[in-house]
């Protein structure tokens, strides 16, 4: 495909995922950088982790994105009692003939809401993981891909700790993007208040693309065009992560207050969603806007923190900012 028709082919599909995110706008209110992180999980293939409160409709706009691109949707709800069966699904023994049968689980299915992942065991969220990780589960002696396009939006409660098993950081690093859900403003949660507590009750979303349109833009995405110094950019990013003092002296500080910095994966998904935020944007190329505009979804996630931070009650958001901040942008 040449230059021309590349771009030609980014401002169609920028076009196509602005109505699609009109579409779910009319479901949702306010929240517009939650619904842009996961259209840009969906474009660059890779899942997202959602840590809010409850009742930031989460669900609501997962929900609203399967009904507006006719996707196959699954809820999982994680509790302490669940087996890695309840997530893949299992193989059903018949006695009559003594056969065995597959019963598929809740996986199986192009959007998947892991609700509360920190809730289910070890076992559980690895079950999980490496079907996000594979593309393709295993149950008894067979093997099942995923269909294409899939995505998996785990949300986690940042509050309520007890009763929970955190995620490891290696499996914190599976996920592309770690986005932060905040509350609506005052008058965002007024419009919510007249959408969902009217007489008509809470509107629904409407297909407006299809699942192959999904996968033909990731492949659009994938030929956007990123400059040898963008790429440096982001190395120096990344970089700055793991060794602040060899960034500059404005860095050095910083040092103390990381244990361990972000691996390669974050320098590889860095570029990949910088790809699909130029895409979105209309643009067939990426420039350094893209790569800062999505580095602290990126990366908050992947920045472990020394106890000094915390004792100074610094967060990984801090220290990316500064990152952001003192890195040189080309």
């Amino acid at each position: 495909m040449s230059v021309e028709q590349i771009g030609d082919e980014v401002k169609r599909h920028a076009e196509q995922f602005g109505a699609l995110a009109a579409e779910v706008g009319k479901v949702l209110v306010g929240q517009e950088a939650m619904l842009r992180r996961i259209l840009l999980g969906f474009l660059a293939g890779g899942h997202v982790l959602l840590e809010g409160v409850p009742g930031l409709a989460k669900t609501m706009v997962v929900r609203a994105l399967s009904d507006a691109i006719e996707a196959s949707f699954s809820r999982i709800q994680f509790t302490p009692d669940m087996l890695p069966a309840d997530v893949i699904g299992t193989q059903v023994f018949h006695p009559k003939d003594g056969t065995y049968s597959v019963k598929k689980g809740p996986v199986f299915a192009n959007l998947v809401l892991a609700d509360e992942i920190n809730r289910a065991p070890a076992k559980v969220q690895s079950a999980l993981l490496e079907a996000m990780q594979e593309a393709q589960v295993t149950i008894g002696d067979e093997t099942f891909r995923l269909e294409e396009p899939f995505l998996v939006l785990a949300t986690q409660n940042p509050i309520e700790q007890e009763g929970t098993y955190p995620l490891p950081e290696a499996q914190l690093d599976r996920f592309m993007l770690k986005v932060l859900v905040r509350y609506p403003s005052k008058d965002e949660e007024l419009k919510v208040i007249d959408r969902m507590a009217g007489s008509g009750g809470p509107p629904r979303a409407s297909a407006v693309r299809t699942t192959e349109d999904i996968l033909a833009a990731r492949g659009v995405a994938a030929q956007v065009f990123v400059d040898d110094k963008v790429k440096r950019y982001v190395v120096d990013l990344v970089h700055a992560t793991r060794d602040p003092a060899a960034a500059g002296p404005a860095l050095a500080p910083l040092a103390p207050l990381i244990e361990n910095g972000a691996s390669p994966r974050a320098s590889i998904n860095l570029i990949k969603v910088a790809k699909a935020a130029a895409l979105l944007e209309g643009r067939a190329y990426v420039i350094p806007h893209d790569v800062k505009s999505v580095a602290p979804d990126v990366l908050r996630h992947r920045v472990m923190l020394s106890y000094e931070a915390e004792a100074e009650e610094r967060t990984a958001d801090d220290v990316v900012a500064t990152i952001l901040d003192h890195v040189e942008v080309p």
